[in-house]
């Protein structure tokens, strides 16, 4: 996976990374877990064909932001963000990663 270090990507301080297509972009050094994270993002991109994924992506967060009126809840509520924090410090996930994981249920993931 290619990493690509700047000053502008992600926006806001809150992010340390986004993955756009395989590339990830990151303010700074990123740890092995914060990697991982954006691996399983990657993992679920190319299984979604690229686009869907961001078209679902955008979805569920709007959907999430109208019922939480929150951003940062919104976010934390997407099914691909579930999977990939929940799993993020678990650097031998994606080797036994079942495809198109994060529509399990999410109590599978110890959330509601």
């Amino acid at each position: 996976m290619k990493v690509i270090r700047n000053k502008i990507l992600p926006f806001g301080k809150k992010f340390l990374a986004i993955n756009l297509f395989g590339i990830v972009f990151a303010k700074g050094d990123c740890d092995d877990y914060v990697l991982n994270h954006e691996c399983i993002h990657t993992a679920q991109m190319r299984e979604w064909i690229y686009l869907p994924f961001y078209i679902l992506y955008l979805l569920e967060w709007v959907l999430n932001y109208i019922k939480y009126r929150d951003h940062l809840k919104a976010y934390h509520a997407i099914s691909f963000e579930i999977e990939a924090y929940c799993h993020q410090n678990d650097l031998k996930y994606l080797k036994e990663r079942k495809r198109f994981a994060n529509y399990r249920k999410r109590n599978d993931y110890g959330r509601n």
